[in-house]
């Protein structure tokens, strides 16, 4: 294959990754959908299914051999609309509205700071492959929608948590646009033979979310978030420099998945 059919494939439009990012904006709009009906377990459910399909449409698209660039643009809208305005809109129907217009701004905040990070890695190729410059969105996203489950089935009021979770968009947000690093798992190969131990521990953990998925799901992303500022703050006690490696996007090789 030629130079010039390589790049028209590459702009062509697959069938199977497209329709797992389908999938995924389906379940965003449906968590959306839920959230304004005060459906919270289900926009949860519903965005968690969301977060499935994103996981997946990179890499049957990399098995297949079925990557494109329409695959890529089009895989940064759902992102916006599933990981940016579904968590916003859950947050605010469940504890922002309760603030008033400084609600809906916070919300507003968390929106555009999910645009402005899919707009900068499309950008930018980041050579450390291993890890993500700032808190993914669907991380991000994880976190919020997490929070407002886990409160929900216990049965605490969004009205009494309001700057709490102002708090919790905010630094959200932040950490989706800045350059903490956190850890990718790209790295993580299923193809490779795993230690016994972590067979046992994967067993564990379905276990601990099928027991309680709430409060189990939620401790986990409040872990992954933490894991980044608290391994910036051992790097800067050590004297490392935490600025990341960025390279402009001119060649083939620059794709960035959240």
């Amino acid at each position: 294959m030629n130079k010039e059919e390589s790049k028209s494939a590459r702009k062509g439009i697959y069938f199977l990754p497209s329709l797992f990012t389908t999938a995924g904006l389906f379940f965003g709009f449906y968590a959306i959908i839920q959230a304004t009906q005060n459906n919270f377990s289900s926009a949860a459910v519903g965005l968690l299914i969301a977060m499935i399909m994103d996981g997946l449409d990179g890499r049957v698209a990399r098995w297949t051999n079925t990557a494109s660039d329409f695959g890529k643009e089009y895989d940064s809208l759902v992102d916006l609309v599933a990981f940016g305005l579904a968590p916003a809109l859950i947050m605010y129907f469940w504890s922002l509205q309760y603030l008033g217009k400084t609600g809906w701004l916070i919300a507003f905040l968390y929106a555009a700071a999910t645009a402005l990070r899919l707009a900068r890695f499309n950008t930018l190729v980041i050579k450390e492959s291993r890890y993500f410059y700032g808190l993914a969105c669907p991380a991000a996203a994880a976190f919020i929608v997490f929070w407002v489950w886990n409160f929900h089935v216990t049965e605490i009021r969004g009205e009494s948590m309001t700057w709490e979770s102002a708090a919790a968009t905010l630094t959200m947000a932040v950490l989706m646009v800045s350059n903490v690093k956190f850890r990718s798992f790209k790295d993580f190969d299923p193809k490779h033979k795993i230690p016994f131990f972590v067979l046992i521990a994967l067993l564990v953990t379905f276990v601990l979310i099928s027991f309680d998925p709430p409060r189990v799901l939620f401790i986990f992303a409040l872990g992954y978030v933490a894991s980044g500022p608290i391994g910036w703050l051992i790097r800067r006690n050590k004297g490392e420099k935490g600025a990341p490696a960025f390279l402009p996007d001119d060649d083939d090789g620059g794709e960035h998945k959240d």
